[in-house]
């Protein structure tokens, strides 16, 4: 779908969004989607958590969006995504927001598209070096198991059952495209190879090993 709406309107030079799936996430390293958005060289800005007044325009977008397209009386996702676009049309093109000009009439350059995006172009437009560049500026924290375990990206990485319970900060070294695992004093504990952070992966969306779904228990 964004791959639809950046051909329509080009690349954003940013986007600032949420902490939930597939924007964001509960721990500190940064969802595929949004690895693959900032290989296109999209600025990520996130809101903090459970702080919507941060993204007031937004907020306030969607709820008016909402009350006008109605989703609780559309009956099918094509009802509602029909709603969607008058409404879309309604506000942008002929409700009267700016001194009695739609905000079209108001803002013409709107329609302009200074970073044209296609499909086919996307290879070229990609470039991991943003990736690693953005990931050596940060630190995750983990805590092991009792076994010595920690997880990156839903996978299991060993440290040795010494470390078990150990809190531990991760960095991304982009000389060697490896994680950097040290105690809190900044001993190095381990290294490993950043596999999951190829170009192939995240141009795939395939950068987390995917969780089996839960098996709800039948009711008797």
């Amino acid at each position: 779908m964004m791959r639809r709406v950046f051909e329509r309107w080009g690349l954003p030079e940013g986007m600032r969004v949420d902490n939930g799936h597939p924007w964001g996430s509960g721990n500190d390293l940064p969802t595929a989607f949004a690895l693959w958005l900032i290989g296109l060289g999209v600025v990520m800005s996130w809101n903090p958590p459970n702080r919507p007044w941060c993204n007031p325009k937004v907020e306030r977008c969607n709820g008016v969006t909402q009350q006008w397209a109605e989703p609780q009386v559309c009956a099918d996702h094509s009802t509602l995504g029909k709603q969607l676009d008058w409404a879309a049309q309604i506000q942008r093109q002929e409700y009267p927001s700016i001194r009695g000009r739609s905000r079209l009439d108001a803002f013409p350059q709107l329609l302009e598209v200074p970073r044209p995006y296609r499909l086919e172009d996307e290879p070229q437009l990609w470039d991991l070096s943003r990736v690693d560049a953005f990931l050596a500026q940060g630190v995750a924290y983990r805590r092991a198991d009792r076994y010595g375990s920690i997880s990156l990206y839903n996978r299991n990485r060993y440290l040795g059952k010494t470390h078990g319970g150990r809190e531990v900060a991760i960095r991304f070294d982009p000389t060697v495209r490896h994680w950097v695992v040290s105690d809190l004093e900044g001993v190095v504990i381990a290294r490993w190879i950043a596999g999951e952070l190829s170009r192939e992966r995240i141009m795939k969306l395939e950068v987390g090993r995917r969780r089996p779904p839960r098996n709800k228990p039948k009711r008797g």
